[in-house]
């Protein structure tokens, strides 16, 4: 059989969904190279999504045939393209050559905010998908329950957001909600403690153990202006990060990281001893 190019209407259609308009409308998003896809394929037909197409090229056949078999025992139909028309398919600059269509998460806040909720990671108005993706590749590290966009962020369906996550978007719930309000009120109804990062908290994180062991939300800010202070305002407490050295700050995946890691330590620690 000949492989598929640029031109074949399922190619063609595939493309699209390289536009965030297009996969609202499609209610599908893709799914790019070797690490990414084999972990869809195995959340395949769960809740998180269902895989709808595999592309490959000959190429990527030769590289990642155990995937391309992953695919065909899961009953997702797999078809040999053309390296252009993986090309087209691709937004990187070196293509893998393996993509595949996905229906959207669309998971509801519910999912992320249940009774036995523990720890959330809440990015707030987060705009560059690397650290979008890497909040959520924390948050699976952690074992944190969910992780929620809130407000004006990136689309989690976003091609880098996509490989920045290395698999983790399919591993825990990702919501994205864009009322902030409405996060904050549904997590504190929940019972569950908003912490929010701050360089002038009145809790340093050092400290906070005692804190750190109740159910948790953590707000985290944008790139470049950090929490707005209303949504600051509205945390039950700020935390500082005590920074030992001359730099005066850390970005977002880091603070991230240091606040997740730090509740993860005490949750578990405290779960272990009881």
């Amino acid at each position: 059989m000949d492989p598929l190019t640029e031109r074949t209407p399922r190619v063609v259609s595939a493309v699209k969904l390289l536009r965030t308009a297009e996969r609202r409308k499609a209610g599908r998003f893709l799914v790019e190279g070797e690490n990414s896809v084999t972990e869809v394929l195995k959340a395949n037909g769960s809740t998180a999504t269902v895989v709808r197409d595999l592309f490959y090229t000959e190429a990527a056949a030769d590289r990642f045939q155990h995937v391309i078999d992953l695919a065909l025992s899961s009953g997702v139909r797999a078809a040999l393209v053309t390296d252009r028309a993986a090309k087209a398919l691709s937004d990187t600059v070196t293509p893998p050559g393996l993509v595949a269509v996905c229906d959207l998460l669309d998971v509801p806040l519910s999912d992320a905010i249940r009774p036995d909720t523990k720890l959330l990671a809440v990015p707030v108005e987060v705009n560059e998908p690397g650290n979008a993706g890497t909040v959520i590749r924390i948050a699976d590290a952690v074992g944190a329950d969910a992780a929620i966009l809130a407000g004006d962020s990136v689309d989690p369906h976003n091609g880098k957001v996509v490989r920045s996550s290395a698999g983790s978007l399919f591993h825990l719930p990702v919501v994205r909600e864009r009322d902030t309000d409405s996060v904050i009120e549904q997590i504190r109804a929940a019972g569950i403690q908003i912490l929010a990062t701050a360089a002038d908290g009145e809790i340093d994180l050092d400290n906070a153990d005692e804190l750190l062991s109740k159910p948790t939300a953590w707000l985290f800010g944008n790139e470049a202006h950090g929490l707005d202070p209303a949504i600051a305002a509205r945390a039950d407490y700020r935390v500082r990060i005590p920074i030992h050295g001359r730099a005066e700050s850390l970005n977002l995946a880091t603070a991230a990281a240091i606040c997740l890691y730090a509740s993860a330590r005490v949750q578990n620690r405290d779960t272990d001893q009881g």
